[in-house]
């Protein structure tokens, strides 16, 4: 066999065993340092099925953000389930909701505020923007700033918590860059450490989105806070 095709071979072998580690979750691009990033978390939905919580108490888990709402009218069918038990072992918690471009900002902040209750002792309120998803509209023509200033504006008047904004590289570059200034940043990086074209901190990180542990059956988001537990409860307050 010819040098060079022993070469191609190997590295295609190589190639495909790293993409096998990659999408099983044996591997990711990211791993937080500790020291750094202390306070970690993750979020969670229907999409985890069963949690054995009892297994995840042995996790260097802080806080659990979970899905309550998309749109205008769907709830989460796990979010009371995760809610609870959540609750009931003392994690830091928080609902966060999947924002859609075919409902209004007002329309799906009553569809959170309907189904996530009024909990001083949480975390605040999360909207989800990032592109895709079940419906079709296009953002073209859709007063999107201002429907999502609507939404932001609703729930925080509810819940007396300015709300957290998450978002992913691509959307916050076409939609958020420069504006909201004032909300938290939850920012997606499955690759590396945002890096915001703005300029802006981020408060919390989502580093890998095919996490592993042993208290929960499929792949599951990692995050960090940046911050220490102190300043995680200043959240809260």
């Amino acid at each position: 066999m010819k040098k060079w095709l022993i070469i191609v071979l190997v590295v295609l072998g190589a190639s495909t065993l790293f993409y096998l580690l990659l999408v099983t979750g044996a591997i990711r691009f990211n791993y937080p340092n500790k020291i750094e990033y202390p306070v970690r978390g993750l979020d969670i939905s229907h999409h985890q099925k069963e949690v054995d919580w009892n297994l995840l108490e042995k996790e260097d888990i802080t806080f659990i953000f979970m899905k309550a709402t998309e749109g205008g009218d769907h709830v989460d069918t796990k979010f009371n389930e995760y809610w609870d038990e959540a609750r009931q072992r003392n994690y830091y918690v928080g609902a966060y909701h999947f924002f859609r471009f075919c409902k209004t900002g007002w329309e799906q902040a009553e569809n959170f505020i309907k189904n996530v209750p009024n909990d001083t002792m949480t975390l605040p309120p999360v909207i989800d923007l990032e592109f895709g998803g079940a419906c079709k509209k296009e953002v073209d023509g859709y007063d999107l700033q201002g429907e999502i200033q609507s939404f932001l504006d609703r729930i925080e008047n509810h819940f007396g918590k300015r709300p957290i904004i998450y978002s992913t590289p691509e959307f916050y570059k076409d939609h958020l860059s420069g504006r909201f200034s004032e909300y938290p940043i939850w920012m997606r990086g499955i690759i590396s450490k945002p890096d915001l074209p703005d300029n802006r901190d981020w408060t919390f990180w989502q580093y890998a989105n095919k996490g592993k542990l042993k208290a929960i059956e499929g792949f599951v988001d990692l995050n960090v806070f940046n911050g220490n537990k102190k300043a995680l409860e200043k959240l809260i307050q």
